[in-house]
């Protein structure tokens, strides 16, 4: 397999003006960079502008895997580094990709292991101590199945594995950011099951969020993570319920 390690660095946005200078700046490794934007209303557009080396394109959001795939279509590189505006490459992790790409032709893709934070406090619990995430491949070996229009999932061409070091997620700054993002979430998966014909009952509406809140905060130690990870395991279990009630809506 020929083997290149020029990169291009990817990234979906809506309303990322918290973030999005420091993930520019943190990506400064690649060799272009290009962002594909659902018509931010928040300034994070105007903050874009002033990066000259970054190639901006305003499109309209459908779903997580069409908005990803329609971002692979315009990278010119071989490798392509998908990132959210959320995540960081941390210094250990920057130096193990960029020696990756250039010895590891074997390989398609590569998954990153995840450090989340809460109000940059770290997460260590609460399900996310497992949490791995395709974030480096070779372009052409990857694609988003848009049958998964949320959580999406890659289909990998080739053999993949997962980088030693992690990447940071500064996933949520506050309880209302973290709840707003379950809804979100949680109204594109509904859409999923209805496209599957799927149906909400009184069982979806609590026992499934109630198994998700226990396994969270009980058997995945959430609280061990104190008051945060209380409010992120009931938030968590709230997008559960926040799904059927949306999904309940669309099969009136």
């Amino acid at each position: 397999m020929k083997n290149s390690s020029k990169i291009s660095g990817l990234l979906i946005t809506y309303n990322e003006v918290n973030h999005i200078n420091q993930v520019i700046e943190n990506i400064d490794f690649v060799d272009e960079i290009i962002v594909v934007d659902s018509f931010s209303t928040d300034g994070t557009l105007e903050k874009l502008q002033a990066f000259k080396h970054v190639k901006v394109i305003q499109r309209p959001f459908k779903n997580f895997a069409d908005q990803r795939n329609f971002a692979i279509k315009q990278a010119t590189k071989d490798w392509i580094l998908f990132i959210d505006a959320d995540e960081r490459v941390t210094k250990k992790l920057k130096k193990e990709l960029l020696e990756t790409i250039k010895t590891n032709i074997d390989y398609v893709a590569f998954m990153f292991k995840r450090k989340y934070f809460f109000k940059q406090k770290r997460i260590r619990f609460c399900g996310f101590q497992t949490d791995k995430t395709y974030r480096l491949f070779k372009k052409g070996f990857v694609k988003y199945n848009e049958s998964k229009i949320v959580h999406e999932m890659p289909i990998v061409t080739g053999k993949s594995k997962v980088l030693k070091n992690d990447m940071l997620h500064y996933c949520f700054n506050s309880s209302a950011h973290y709840k707003s993002k379950m809804e979100h979430y949680a109204t594109l998966k509904a859409l999923e099951l209805f496209k599957k014909g799927k149906k909400a009952n009184l069982f979806h509406f609590y026992a499934r969020p109630l198994y998700k809140f226990i396994i969270n905060y009980i058997f995945r130690l959430g609280f061990l993570d104190g008051v945060k990870g209380l409010k992120i395991c009931y938030l968590s279990a709230y997008g559960v319920h926040y799904r059927y009630k949306e999904l309940k809506k669309l099969t009136r």
